[in-house]
């Protein structure tokens, strides 16, 4: 793979129909919302969502909570009546909201999956805007996709911003992204170790040989990912390595970035993990 891409011209999100994103405040950490506010005692079971997963992940919990065969909540999408964005055509990545929901007797995979999807538009789009917002640069949905790769890339929700940055930074030198996080979206795993062989894979989500965003999301964002995506971190970073937890590098040059990846090297290896070809994948963890 190359390691020294040269700038071409410049990708600009452009505005596509539907909701205008907004977003206000800055990213912090936001728990988990609960809709259900009554007291302990008499809260019915919950279904909990944690930020990150995808879809199949969600359908296979809803059917398990539910008690249903395997399957049944994504073949329920067709009767559901999703409001979701017009770039989404049909699919629900990252439309499905992390949360707390009650499991009310009435409940069925269509009523929970329209809550989802209403919690999220309710949090994503209903506050007002925040002055220096990426807003104007993108529609609802690209905003949703960033935030998923920024949900799943970064470490913790402190380095949310900066990872946010890098995504924009090289879209906008036109830069493929070279995200880990999106190959494995595509292999359908979550590892932090990526050889060449997976980077060779067939997929519109292999952003290492696709330019620009890919066509979904790759996971569902929480809040604190969102607003990163909008109000990303100023700096000049293109790359991205977490070395170990807690120790995520930034930086803006090819040969830092090397040093960080050997750095990740020497320590997976140390722990007997055998060598990495990660260091071909320059926005990698």
């Amino acid at each position: 793979m190359q390691t020294n891409i040269p700038p071409r011209s410049t990708i600009r999100l452009t505005r596509r129909g539907g909701l205008v994103l907004v977003v206000a405040g800055t990213a912090v950490a936001v728990p988990l919302l609960t809709l259900d506010s009554g007291p302990e005692e008499t809260r019915p079971a919950t279904l909990v969502i944690p930020e990150d997963w995808c879809v199949s992940q969600v359908y296979d919990a809803i059917d398990k909570a539910l008690e249903l065969p395997p399957g049944s909540t994504r073949k329920s999408l067709g009767t559901a009546g999703l409001k979701l964005p017009s770039g989404a055509e049909g699919n629900p990545e990252g439309c499905l909201f992390p949360a707390t929901y009650p499991l009310r007797m009435e409940a069925t995979p269509e009523s929970l999956l329209r809550s989802m999807v209403a919690t999220a538009d309710s949090r994503f789009g209903a506050v007002p805007p925040a002055a220096g917002a990426q807003r104007d640069a993108m529609n609802v949905y690209q905003a949703v996709t960033i935030a998923g790769i920024v949900q799943a890339e970064a470490a913790t929700k402190a380095d949310m911003g900066k990872v946010a940055r890098a995504v924009f930074n090289r879209l906008e030198r036109g830069m493929p992204l070279q995200m880990d996080s999106t190959v494995n979206y595509a292999l359908h795993r979550n590892t932090v170790r990526t050889s060449q062989d997976d980077t060779r894979i067939e997929s519109p989500y292999n952003s290492c040989q696709r330019m620009g965003l890919p066509p979904t999301p790759i996971g569902n964002p929480g809040e604190a990912a969102m607003r990163a995506a909008l109000n990303p971190t100023p700096g000049d970073w293109l790359y991205v390595v977490t070395v170990k937890p807690g120790d995520t590098r930034f930086s803006a040059d090819y040969a830092t970035h090397m040093r960080n990846v050997a750095a990740f090297n020497a320590l997976h290896q140390g722990a007997g993990q055998g060598p990495s070809t990660v260091s071909a994948q320059p926005s990698a963890h």
